[in-house]
């Protein structure tokens, strides 16, 4: 991974969802998942960081405990969701609750399992930013994907709107006029980690 030379200085935090407990995964956290050397929380915070992010929220679900004692996640925040369980939803309205009044004007939001998205593709959709009202995701081929950069302005409506797996994507559909699209296929692949057979990815 190579660091970019350039940091936010805007009040941008980096919002890592880390929460999953990988149903489809046997019952592994894809956190815990081994990842060239280490865990895939690491290297998904690290992410964030080398694009820019000098502030990074971790929110953590399935065995907190164990991530909080196996993970390098030194300088981030972790933020503990009880309700994981209930989708990604729920992790998504955590960390924003976690994020007010730090002084973040947005947040860019990436998921721990989508090793394929690196601080490339990361970095760009944080340059979407010019103020509480932005609002932007990266675009796979003209498909929304993740990271997405959520100005402050738009928290109350996104956290009112994620429920169960949806995250932010109803409050984005609604918002499509608003929406600024970055194109991201041409550096980074826009997988999930969510099965066995995924899981060859990661070697």
């Amino acid at each position: 991974m190579t660091p970019t030379s350039q940091t936010s200085d805007d009040g941008i935090a980096g919002l890592l969802l880390a929460a999953g407990g990988g149903s489809r995964l046997g019952g592994r956290p894809k956190a815990l998942l081994p990842y060239r050397g280490r865990l895939l929380v690491e290297h998904a915070a690290g992410v964030l960081r080398a694009a820019g992010c000098p502030r990074i929220h971790v929110v953590l679900g399935a065995r907190a405990a164990e991530v909080r004692e196996r993970a390098r996640l030194d300088g981030c925040v972790l933020v503990g969701n009880p309700d994981w369980s209930e989708g990604m939803g729920s992790s998504l309205r955590a960390g924003l609750r976690s994020l007010a009044g730090t002084g973040a004007r947005a947040a860019l939001v990436s998921l721990v399992d989508q090793p394929g998205i690196g601080p490339t593709a990361t970095a760009r959709v944080l340059a979407a930013f010019e103020d509480e009202h932005s609002l932007a995701s990266a675009a796979y081929d003209g498909v929304r994907g993740h990271p997405v950069l959520l100005g402050s302005a738009h928290w109350s409506g996104v956290a009112a709107t994620a429920t169960g797996d949806r995250g932010a994507r109803a409050y984005l559909r609604e918002h499509a006029a608003r929406l600024r699209l970055v194109e991201c296929g041409d550096v980074a692949e826009a997988y999930d980690i969510d099965t066995e057979a995924d899981l060859r990815r990661l070697e």
